[in-house]
C-alpha cells in the first residue's frame, strides 16, 4: 500500500487537536470589546433609539440589532505573501410591524437622521406589505429572561506579520512532506471577530461578543492528468485550540498523496462509507428536512415525522445551544427566544423539529428556539465503541467505497433523491485498495438515513454539528 494511504489512515482527524505555536489570545474577561470601534453601550442607545422613533411613528411593534465584525485575513503561495485584507464592518437594522404586517430596512450610517430615515423605511414597507396572520415577535413565555455566558469571545493578538510567518509555516510543511507535492494552492491565517445587540418591544434585550479562527492549507500532486489536489484547515473560536500549523499544512499534503495514482471503478452498488466531515453533511441533510420552512411549504421528504422514526432504532441526536466555546453555542436565537438542549432524535424516532417563531405559527405549534438554525448537533449510535476509529470503521464497511469528498449539488429535498459526483478509496476485506475519481455516489435520503449501519468515534466537529464517520449500508456508484 502506497505511504500516503498508510499515512492517512494513520493521521486520521486528528490534526485538528494539536496545539499550535501561536501567539497568545487576549482575555476576553479583561477587554469584552477588544478590537471593536464600538461599544455595547452604544450599541444600546441605537437599538433603543431606533425602538423608540418606530414607536412613535406609529409602529405596533419592532425589533432592531446592532452589530460590528472585523478581522485580519492572510494569504501566502509559494512561498510569497498573496493577500492581507483587514475588515470592518458595521449595521443596525431594523424590523417594524403595524398590526401583523412586517418590514424591515438596514443601515451602516449611525447618524440620527440616517437611523430615523431607516426607520421610516421599514415602517413604509410594513404598511404597503400584505397581512400576515402568522407575523409578529414571539409571545412572552418564549422570550430569554436569562442570558448564559457561553466563552465565546477570544480576540486572536495577532498581527499582519505574525499572521504571514504562521501561513507560510503551513505551506513549508506541505512541501516538506513529500517530493510529490508540485504545487500549492496556498495557505491561510484569519482572525475574525464580532460583538452586537439586540432588543425589541416585547421585552428582549441581549447581545454578546464572538470569535472565529483559522489556519488552512491546500496542496496539489503529481503532474499533468495525474495531478492530485486536497486541502485541510482547523477551526476554533479560541487560537490557543488550533491545530499547529506544521499539522495542517502536513495533513493537506498526505490527504493529497494519497489520491495519487486514482482510477475508475465498474458501476455497482455496494455500502458507502462517509468520512465525518461529509457525514456532519449528511446531519445537516436532516435538519433541513425537519426545519419549519421546508416543513410549511411541504417541500420535504420528511414531512409529517414528528413522532415517527426516521433513523434506525440505534441512532440518536441531541442539541445543546450552551457548550463553552461551541461553534453552534448560543444563550438565545436571532429572536430572542431561549434557547434549550433538548433530544432531537430518540432511538431513532423525530422528537423534535427546528423552528422560528413565524415557521412554528404556520404548523401550529411552538417555537424551539431555532430563529437561524440548530445549536451543537451531536449524532450517535448507541453500537458505537471506544475503539471505533477509521481503522475500524474500515473493517465493517469490508469491500465498499469510503468518500472523502462530494462535488455538486445533487440533493432534491422534496422527494430526497440524493445524487453527488464522489472520490475516496475503493476497500477490499477493510483495507484500503487504492483511491477512486471520478464517480458519482446515489439514492434517496430517506433510505440513507433508515440505513445506517454504524457511526465511528472519529468525531469531527463541523460548525454546529459533531459525528463520527457514517456507514450507509448500499448506494448506488456509478463509475465507468
Amino acid at each position: 500500500m502506497a505511504l500516503g494511504v498508510l499515512l492517512f489512515i494513520a493521521v486520521s482527524i486528528i490534526a485538528t487537536h494539536m496545539t499550535p505555536k501561536t501567539p497568545k489570545t487576549t482575555s476576553a474577561a479583561s477587554r469584552p470589546e477588544s478590537g471593536f470601534s464600538y461599544h455595547r453601550d452604544f450599541f444600546e442607545g441605537l437599538v433603543d433609539s431606533a425602538l423608540a422613533h418606530a414607536k412613535k411613528i406609529g409602529a405596533t411593534d419592532a425589533a432592531a440589532e446592532a452589530s460590528e465584525g472585523c478581522g485580519l485575513s492572510v494569504s501566502v503561495r509559494k512561498g510569497e505573501l498573496e493577500n492581507v485584507e483587514r475588515n470592518r464592518d458595521k449595521s443596525l437594522g431594523i424590523t417594524v410591524y403595524v398590526g401583523q404586517k412586517r418590514g424591515n430596512a438596514a443601515t451602516s450610517d449611525f447618524s440620527k437622521t440616517a437611523i430615523e430615515q431607516t426607520v421610516k423605511a421599514a415602517y413604509d414597507i410594513a404598511r404597503f406589505t400584505a397581512e400576515d396572520k402568522t407575523s409578529g415577535l414571539p409571545a412572552d413565555r418564549d422570550i430569554a429572561r436569562v442570558h448564559r455566558e457561553l466563552d465565546l469571545f477570544h480576540p486572536w493578538a495577532i498581527d499582519s506579520a505574525g499572521a504571514a510567518a504562521l501561513a507560510l509555516e503551513c505551506e513549508a510543511a506541505v512541501f516538506d512532506t513529500s517530493k510529490l507535492i508540485t504545487n500549492s494552492e496556498g495557505a491561510g491565517v484569519s482572525a475574525q471577530q464580532s460583538h452586537f445587540f439586540s432588543a425589541h418591544t416585547r421585552g428582549f434585550r441581549g447581545g454578546y461578543a464572538s470569535s472565529r479562527h483559522s489556519i488552512s492549507a491546500a496542496a496539489i500532486a503529481g503532474k499533468g492528468s495525474q495531478m492530485q489536489r486536497d486541502a485541510w484547515y482547523s477551526s476554533m473560536r479560541d487560537a490557543s485550540e488550533l491545530a499547529s500549523a506544521q499539522a495542517v499544512g502536513r495533513y493537506a499534503a498526505e490527504r493529497t498523496l494519497a489520491r495519487l495514482k486514482s482510477r475508475k471503478i465498474k458501476t455497482t452498488q455496494c455500502p458507502v462509507l462517509f468520512e465525518s466531515p461529509l457525514a456532519a453533511g449528511l446531519l445537516g441533510g436532516f435538519v433541513q428536512a425537519i426545519s419549519g420552512g421546508a416543513l410549511y411549504r411541504k417541500s420535504t421528504f420528511l414531512l409529517n415525522s414528528l413522532g415517527k422514526p426516521a433513523f434506525p432504532a440505534h441512532i440518536d441526536i441531541t442539541e445543546d445551544p450552551f457548550v463553552k466555546k461551541g461553534k453552534g453555542s448560543s444563550p438565545f436565537d436571532e429572536e430572542g427566544v431561549k434557547a434549550r438542549a433538548r433530544t432531537v432524535v430518540d432511538a431513532g424516532i423525530v422528537r423534535g423539529y427546528f423552528l422560528s417563531t413565524y415557521s412554528a405559527r404556520k404548523l401550529g405549534m411552538r417555537t424551539t428556539g431555532n430563529a437561524g438554525g440548530s445549536h451543537n448537533l451531536v449524532m450517535s449510535s448507541r453500537r458505537t465503541k471506544a475503539g471505533d476509529d477509521l481503522d475500524a470503521m474500515l473493517k465493517k464497511l469490508g469491500t465498499g467505497l469510503f468518500v472523502t469528498e462530494l462535488m455538486g449539488q445533487g440533493v432534491n429535498y422534496v422527494t430526497g433523491d440524493y445524487s453527488r459526483g464522489a472520490s475516496g478509496f475503493w476497500v477490499e476485506k477493510g483495507q484500503i485498495a487504492f483511491p477512486v475519481e471520478e464517480i458519482t455516489i446515489a439514492g434517496n435520503l430517506k433510505d440513507m438515513l433508515m440505513g445506517i449501519q454504524a457511526v465511528g468515534a472519529d468525531v469531527y466537529n463541523y460548525g454546529a454539528k459533531s459525528v463520527g464517520s457514517i456507514l450507509i449500508n448500499r448506494m448506488k456508484v456509478a463509475g465507468s
